[in-house]
């Protein structure tokens, strides 16, 4: 492999050399306190130039799974201390995974969900970053996919009468303040001259969501269940009882393809994650109504 070839995965070089020396010190090949072959050796092995493997040893040093020992000398194997894998709940979790998503050149987000509701909520700090020049994208472009109006749901629905029209109206109200918000939030970013390129897509299908899922730069996936309860919501002035879902407090469990990702097991995830929502968007999503 070098610099110039494809990488395996299309991922690039630096992402793929750091991959290996990680899997190597989780398995034990590479012992906590020997030291790392020396770079001389590591651009032998893995056909790459100098940079790459620099890029690939600062990675897992910021990953806690190498020790600076001094200039001119290669540095020793650690083992990060364990890092908490409990997932956060959704407005957390989004909030800072959309921030560190905004950190690249051009960033793509697909979601699949009730509302948006979530994601509105967890934009606010990824544009107060491009708001304050920390975060400095040249692109972003987002998809979004969300249940058709004309589609009969399983959630949310009256408890008494699953037939009540009233609660799938609630529902499309919601849709609509939240599609419409997420928008305008996106495109003021570009109307003012913080980023120069903003897409913002909403499609919606005929299904009831189970579960939500983010697509962050098509290396990361954020998903979480839909959970059932009953619940008491006013609409037109008129207090109703239904069957809704647990949606920003949600957990969500996220998987990565990127320079942190675990195993192959944990890349597949992301990978069909992208291909299941592309076959939808590509296939039987149809343009979210104007009115």
């Amino acid at each position: 492999m070098t610099e110039k070839s494809a990488p395996p995965n299309g991922r690039p070089p630096h992402e793929v050399v750091a991959a290996t020396l990680r899997e190597r010190i989780r398995a034990g090949d590479l012992t906590e306190g020997t030291r790392l072959p020396t770079q001389k050796h590591l651009v032998s092995e893995f056909d790459v130039n100098r940079t790459v493997v620099r890029q690939a040893l600062e990675t897992l040093k910021r990953e806690g799974f190498l020790t600076d020992t001094g200039r001119g000398a290669p540095p020793t194997v650690a083992v990060p201390a364990t890092q908490s894998e409990a997932p956060q709940t959704s407005g957390t979790e989004l909030s800072e995974r959309l921030y560190e998503a905004f950190r690249a050149k051009h960033v793509t987000i697909d979601s699949f969900s009730l509302t948006t509701e979530t994601f509105n909520s967890a934009l606010s700090g990824a544009r107060l970053g491009v708001f304050d020049r920390e975060l400095t994208p040249e692109s972003v472009t987002v998809r979004v996919i969300v249940p058709s109006p004309t589609a009969r749901l399983a959630i949310p629905r009256l408890i008494d009468d699953p037939d009540d029209p009233r609660v799938v109206e609630r529902l499309h109200e919601l849709q609509r303040t939240w599609t419409n918000a997420l928008r305008l939030s996106l495109e003021g970013l570009r109307d003012r001259g913080h980023i120069a390129e903003v897409s913002c897509e909403i499609r919606t299908v005929a299904a009831t969501p189970l579960h939500k899922l983010y697509l962050l730069n098509r290396t990361e996936a954020l998903m979480g269940y839909y959970r059932v309860l009953e619940q008491q919501v006013t609409h037109q002035g008129e207090q109703l009882d239904i069957f809704d879902v647990l949606g920003i407090d949600a957990n969500l469990y996220r998987s990565s393809a990127g320079p942190d990702c675990r195993d192959e097991q944990e890349a597949s995830f992301v990978k069909d994650s992208q291909q299941w929502f592309n076959s939808l968007w590509d296939h039987i999503s149809e343009p979210f109504p104007a009115n």
